[in-house]
């Protein structure tokens, strides 16, 4: 099953609703090569128009990416462009609740044993392969092929890479790149541990008004502050610039 895409911001997201999304994961056969979902949102389109070109690979090699924010949809909007939001964390949780067969070989790459263990128990899962690479891994060449050979030797099919943005996404290329992996690559960021309660997701209220970023900030100000309040508001004037036709 294959989505039609809308670029906006120079990404092609896939267009399509929860549960056609989910259809296609569900029909992706278990030795299928490796592919991988990235779920776009403010922070990293800022971060790709004017941190980290050299990402654009990483991105446009994913197999599905799925529009994370509401303020992208709305700035879409106005430049013509339709983009259904499907947020990580939901995503996520549909993929647990609705996708993963207690029997399935599941990956876990970052988070800890309790995090795998309230995984486990939550949905009764019999096959999590964990793994959780050191701090700053993606810039230790040695460790970033441990945890290439981990998701490679697994052979999972569904693999989840909880270790932030924009490791994850680097880490899901490398995989890919590797050229002999298996199974489905979910960049997920923090949605393990809203699943597991680790941490509290915005109230539903909030995130259906686009708020989300403030709850967020408001709950880990000193880590949050430069994405939300200095690197986030970049995002008005790409979009003017690219529904001008022009390139930040």
């Amino acid at each position: 099953m294959d989505l039609d895409a809308g670029v906006f911001m120079d990404l092609a997201f896939t267009r399509g609703t929860m549960p056609s999304v989910l259809q296609m994961v569900s029909e992706r056969t278990r030795d299928a090569p490796f592919a991988y979902v990235v779920t776009p949102n403010v922070d990293h389109v800022v971060r790709l128009q004017r941190i980290r070109s050299d990402l654009w690979p990483v991105y446009r090699s994913a197999w599905a990416t799925l529009c994370d924010s509401r303020i992208l949809a709305i700035l879409a909007r106005g430049a013509g462009v339709t983009l259904p939001v499907i947020p990580g964390s939901d995503l996520t949780r549909q993929i647990f609740e609705q996708a993963i067969e207690p029997g399935d070989k599941v990956a876990i790459v970052g988070g800890n044993a309790e995090l795998i263990a309230r995984l486990g128990d939550r949905y009764g899962l019999q096959n999590i392969h964990h793994y959780d690479p050191p701090m700053g891994f993606i810039r230790d060449p040695a460790e970033v092929v441990r945890a290439v050979r981990f998701i490679v030797d697994t052979r999972a099919r569904y693999c989840f890479l909880a270790v932030g943005s924009p490791q994850q996404e680097i880490l899901a290329y490398r995989v890919k790149q590797a050229g002999n992996a298996r199974g489905i690559g979910f960049c997920v960021g923090a949605s393990l541990d809203f699943l597991t309660g680790v941490q509290k997701r915005a109230p539903l209220f909030m995130r259906m008004m686009a708020m989300e970023w403030l709850h967020r900030l408001a709950s880990d100000p000193a880590r949050m502050w430069r994405r939300y309040l200095y690197d986030g508001p970049g995002i008005f004037q790409i979009a003017r610039d690219w529904k001008r036709g022009a390139r930040p």
